[in-house]
């Protein structure tokens, strides 16, 4: 491995995610990551002791993306059009770079990654992004809007199968349906 310690990271973290996607968290193990890799395991555990690490690391960056959603909406006025701003910046954050492939990962691994302390960790950020979303009307109904609106963006990776869709097209029907739910919250 000659290249920087960064890019030896980034290039287990993207094997790894490509190989809990393909075969699933819990069938696959450090050697065959460090296989693909063409490195010992001693190379890999350098740089990550478990594949637990290897999922907080790549769902560390979410996280801090989803804290600064959350610090942001919190100082924004409760109405429809920071509702709207704040699912359309979620929106963009999810569909950035290589984060469509680590909600794959989350959607074909959802069991392992409950019993994770990252899975617990996204759950916790995704019910106070939801809070953020119905703040200012806590009915029940909100509350459930409010989930569902998130669902609406995280939903569209698996639930539509249009043959040749792109991520631009998917994130613009997520954001319709989730726009149909938000119209409905504090009103």
């Amino acid at each position: 491995m000659s290249e920087g310690t960064g890019g030896t990271r980034q290039r287990i973290q993207a094997v790894a995610l490509e190989l809990f996607t393909e075969q699933g968290y819990e069938k696959t193990s450090l050697r065959e990551i460090a296989e693909r890799l063409n490195v010992t395991k001693a190379a890999l555990y350098y740089h990550f002791k478990s594949k637990d690490e290897i999922v907080t690391s790549f769902v560390d960056d979410r996280l801090r993306r989803m804290d600064e959603l959350i610090a942001w909406a919190a100082e924004q006025p409760a109405t429809l059009e920071t509702r709207r701003a704040l699912i359309g910046r979620y929106a963009d954050a999810m569909f950035a770079g290589e984060l469509p492939k680590v909600m794959r990962f989350f959607e074909q691994n959802q069991t392992v990654l409950k019993s994770l302390a990252a899975g617990q960790q996204m759950r916790e950020r995704m019910m106070r992004l939801a809070g953020e979303l119905c703040r200012g009307d806590e009915s029940p109904a909100a509350q459930l809007r409010a989930a569902l609106t998130l669902f609406a963006v995280h939903t569209s990776w698996f639930a539509v199968r249009a043959p040749g869709i792109s991520d631009d097209e998917r994130k613009k029907i997520a954001l319709e349906v989730a726009d149909e739910l938000l119209a409905k919250i504090g009103g």
